[in-house]
């Protein structure tokens, strides 16, 4: 008799693990798609990260805090081999919207049985994210353009397109020609909590409506916590970032028109990063926001400036085209939309109206009665006669 083959272990879902450090680490960097030496070392930052504070990460995903979902990370095991990971965050403070920030599926050796699809591994994870998350009304991924297969994957999983994002790179001689020129902004000021309902109304004014219902965002988004000061103090003195941020401010309008986050890195080992925001009425203020974070970047090591842009911002495109700034790469933004389906709670289930209602059950079998229910003829009597009479007879 042939012998029935040898079962496969089933693909199982679990939170990370530091002793999956390594091969996540190999699961990242194969799935980059556009292989630069930036991306490289960014990937490798981040589980160098992970490995650092492990223990602190995981002591406090254990209990409500600020910083509970910093190793929101789940792998995909089958026959205890790595075959995917998945490593997620919360978009804005309310934790509504999410974003994927990778995911990662690694290939089969030769010769090895394949009872799941690499297609199936990064499906299994996507959807285990969506199920296992239940306060994420909205889910966010950013994809290569050229990533076909994740695209395919997000798009299995339900994801729709949402915006273009095209990422440019403003060569240090750029830059350093825009620093030359004082910039025109006389109501230029620091960013403070107390200018998060500003900086919010901003924010949604330069977006469209299917964009803005996507992102999520409210007044304490845009405001820095206690903790979050410290963190992003502590942060400059560890790492070789610096943050400058400033917005402009329209005193007739009293509202902020321009807005602009600078991460500069202080040691040269990766490109300045650069976020901008500009209401769609003073687009004008592209040349002069660009000169004035110029003037800002001059102080630091000659990098190149990365700045984004969106397909609902054509003028931010058109400014950057005639600077000459240099297009690395464009990428799709996804989103997706979660309805958890409740259990509706049914107490009475399974339980008999005979078995509830026992105090109004009949004593004994009720007798049937010669008497009618019809209304009578207005005296009070009724019309019921005797059978075998009729109404004429005396």
């Amino acid at each position: 008799m042939a012998s029935s083959p040898a079962e496969t272990p089933e693909l199982q879902i679990r939170p990370l693990l530091r002793r999956d450090l390594e091969v996540v680490e190999r699961l990242m960097l194969d799935a980059l798609e556009t292989d630069t030496e930036s991306n490289r070392l960014e990937v490798t930052q981040r589980v160098q990260q992970l490995r650092r504070w492990y223990g602190l990460l995981k002591g406090l995903s254990l209990f409500p805090n600020p910083l509970q979902h910093l190793l929101s990370t789940y792998v995909a095991e089958q026959d205890d081999q790595v075959r995917g990971v998945i490593q997620v965050s919360p978009f804005n403070r309310t934790r509504s919207t999410w974003r994927i920030e990778q995911i990662a599926v690694g290939q089969y050796s030769p010769g090895e049985f394949r009872q799941t699809s690499l297609m199936d591994v990064g499906s299994q994870l996507l959807r285990y994210c969506l199920q296992a998350i239940w306060e994420a009304r909205t889910w966010l991924i950013e994809v290569d353009v050229n990533d076909n297969s994740v695209i395919g994957l997000c798009r299995k999983t339900g994801f729709q397109p949402l915006a273009q994002m095209t990422y440019w790179a403003i060569a240090p001689d750029l830059w350093q020609a825009l620093a030359e020129r004082q910039p025109d902004l006389p109501n230029l000021l620091p960013v403070g909590n107390a200018d998060a309902g500003l900086l919010c109304q901003l924010d949604t004014a330069s977006m469209p409506p299917h964009v803005r219902q996507v992102f999520d965002r409210h007044i304490t988004d845009f405001k820095t916590g206690l903790l979050g000061s410290v963190t992003q103090g502590v942060g400059s003195w560890l790492t070789p970032v610096q943050v400058v941020s400033g917005y402009v401010f329209e005193p007739q309008r009293k509202a902020a028109i321009g807005y602009f986050r600078l991460q500069l890195c202080k040691d040269g080992s990766h490109p300045h990063e650069a976020k901008l925001t500009v209401h769609p009425a003073y687009t004008w203020l592209y040349p002069e926001l660009f000169c004035q974070m110029a003037q800002v970047v001059r102080g630091y090591p000659e990098q190149a400036l990365i700045v984004d842009s969106a397909d609902y911002q054509p003028e931010r495109e058109d400014f950057l085209q005639q600077l000459g700034a240099e297009q690395t790469h464009h990428t799709l933004m996804m989103s997706r939309s979660v309805w958890h389906k409740l259990r509706e709670a049914k107490p009475l289930e399974g339980l008999q109206l005979t078995d509830v209602l026992q105090n109004l059950q009949p004593v004994r079998k009720p007798v049937p009665s010669r008497f009618s229910l019809e209304s009578g003829n207005g005296n009070g009597k009724s019309d019921t006669k005797p059978p075998g009479l009729s109404k004429d007879s005396n």
